[in-house]
């Protein structure tokens, strides 16, 4: 199955498209939400990959040419064997330049092979020359990067919000506060250059995914952050001061006299940041609680009406 498959798309697809596929699959497929299926973290992981290629705009465009394959590594011409040659599989590098546990000494001379494709000639003292179709001498492919090391770092709710700088630890033991971008979101990857393996021609990176963890109760709305807050019946109809939990602490509300239920407050700037700066709101929805079994508030109502028709918009 091809990275596009994975997502469920064609080849030509958008970025844009990619990424609400990744973002889709993602949250289905979370390890999460599927502590007892092991496929699903299996699958998870397999949409992640195909998602780190295809985002990347240069290694996207060297998939779809073919110069690498579904897990990133350059495809090695003529089918060779898996690992590939020194820099340019997993496998470490060997002896002699050859790739871990491959003896390149008996490797057949394939320069011939390679100068019939490409017209090379052998000039004087042995000396080839014109290879590539004719684009002059050949040239050495550059030396390939190492690996690059994909991490997921599961982000607090508040820490998102407010860009708070997340300690990490990567695989070498090397530990780094690593600063949450304008506009975080689930599934956002952070690239750390240079901090992935070695290779010929110097480290590769490390790809940090960033997943963010649900609250108790607060919920993301782009943007906002909504909240829903009891208040009581008497301070829905004579009013009150009231203490909202926010990302950023606590806060005194005002709650207005004679307030319905459903009523919507807005917390200016307690909400995520944006990727343009600033930040969104906080919008708390006020649900009256009615306590149960209160004689009291029993014996009130059933000898007070309602002033009009409250359902008189709904036509019924």
């Amino acid at each position: 199955m091809d990275l596009y498959q994975q997502l469920g798309l064609k080849r030509g697809a958008s970025e844009a498209e990619i990424k609400k596929a990744y973002r889709s699959l993602a949250k289905q497929l979370h390890p999460d939400r599927n502590k007892d299926n092991p496929k699903a973290a299996e699958r998870f992981g397999a949409v992640t990959q195909a998602y780190d290629i295809l985002s990347d705009k240069d290694k996207r465009a060297q998939y779809d040419r073919g110069e690498i394959d579904e897990e990133g590594n350059p495809r090695m011409p003529f089918g060779a064997g898996a690992g590939g040659f020194g820099g340019f599989g997993r496998g470490g590098t060997g002896q002699s330049g050859g790739a871990a546990g491959f003896d390149p000494s008996g490797m057949e001379d394939l320069s011939d092979l390679f100068e019939g494709l490409f017209g090379g000639t052998r000039g004087a003292g042995g000396t080839r020359t014109g290879g590539f179709s004719g684009f002059g001498q050949r040239r050495s492919a550059p030396p390939q990067k190492g690996a690059d090391v994909a991490y997921r770092l599961t982000v607090p709710f508040e820490d998102a919000a407010t860009l708070e700088p997340q300690r990490v630890q990567l695989a070498g033991g090397k530990t780094i506060d690593l600063k949450l971008p304008q506009g975080v979101e689930d599934g956002t990857k952070i690239r750390l250059a240079g901090q992935g393996q070695d290779g010929p021609g110097g480290k590769g990176d490390a790809i940090v995914t960033i997943v963010l963890k649900a609250h108790k109760f607060f919920r993301r709305d782009g943007a906002d952050i909504r909240l829903d807050v009891p208040v009581t019946l008497k301070e829905a109809v004579l009013g009150a001061k009231v203490k909202v939990p926010t990302v950023d602490g606590a806060v005194m509300v005002t709650v207005p006299r004679n307030t319905s239920g459903g009523t919507v407050l807005r917390l200016k700037g307690k909400g995520f940041s944006k990727k343009g700066g600033g930040r969104g709101d906080q919008l708390v929805t006020l649900e009256i609680v009615v306590p149960k079994g209160d004689e009291k508030l029993e014996a009130f109502v059933a000898d007070w009406e309602a002033p009009g028709d409250v359902r008189a918009d709904l036509g019924v």
